[in-house]
């Protein structure tokens, strides 16, 4: 897709690549934060699950480095609703209820596994990744984006300021409003609108979070609280069609110079 001295963009295309891909997944999913899952390989140390076959892995690579096990150090994991079928199903919709988007009949792209090596956090990889999201995304005419999103930690007592923020002044209308689902699901609205120290809660959102709100983007009904990843999920929902001009030119706008 895109590539500089530094830097490259694409679809994953090799089993090295996906391999690399989940390397980093494991890195940062399961030695940083602590999750874990049936289909993790603690020996070789990769973070995968049957998923992975189905979706596209965009990913950043370190041309800096040998193409070998750690050239990946940013991945985003996109599945197009064309792909799965009228029998399929999302990986969300093992914690959401995503019936408002399938019925909508529109173009859907759920995101996910979304991270990048810390070494290369703070500078412009992310960029890099959202230039080819935006790729993908105007090439195939997606019209509505959603996946989830985590908060680190399951302790929704310690979250209840941001989840309420989320609640309050980000909620998807009603024609976007998927829900959470289970026994782990909890509400967002903990606390009452007049009593929320916005500043405090805007410093607690996780920063991937926070790019989306600003895009334009909402949130579902409630938060999935996943012990296993030991996270605690809310539903990012992203319609093209309703993002301002001043939204869409940032979506859109040209490569990253440097």
């Amino acid at each position: 897709m895109t590539q500089n001295e530094k830097y490259a963009v694409r679809l994953a295309r090799t089993e090295a690549d996906l391999i690399s891909a989940q390397r980093l997944r494991y890195r940062v999913f399961v030695e940083e934060l602590g999750s874990d899952g049936p289909q993790v390989d603690h020996i070789q140390k990769l973070e995968r699950d049957e998923f992975d076959a189905i979706f596209d892995h965009l990913v950043l690579v370190d041309c800096t480095v040998p193409q070998g096990l750690d050239h990946v150090i940013g991945v985003y994991r996109l599945l197009p609703s064309d792909r799965i079928g009228s029998d399929g199903r999302f990986y969300s919709e093992n914690e959401f209820d995503l019936g408002p988007l399938r019925q909508s009949g529109r173009k859907l792209l759920e995101l996910g596994r979304s991270c990048v090596h810390p070494d290369h956090r703070g500078g412009t990889s992310m960029f890099h990744l959202w230039n080819g999201l935006s790729d993908y995304v105007l090439d195939r005419k997606i019209e509505v984006l959603f996946g989830a999103a985590s908060f680190f930690g399951t302790d929704i007592a310690a979250l209840k300021t941001p989840l309420s923020y989320l609640h309050h002044m980000h909620l998807a209308p009603p024609a976007l409003r998927v829900k959470a689902l289970g026994p782990t699901a909890v509400p967002l609205n903990h606390m009452p609108i007049e009593t929320l120290d916005k500043k405090a809660a805007l410093k607690a959102i996780p920063p991937l979070i926070k790019g989306y709100l600003r895009l334009g983007g909402f949130v579902g009904e409630g938060a999935f609280v996943d012990h296993a990843f030991n996270t605690t999920d809310v539903c990012l929902v992203m319609d093209t069609a309703r993002m301002s001009n001043r939204h869409y030119d940032y979506y859109t706008r040209g490569r990253v110079q440097e």
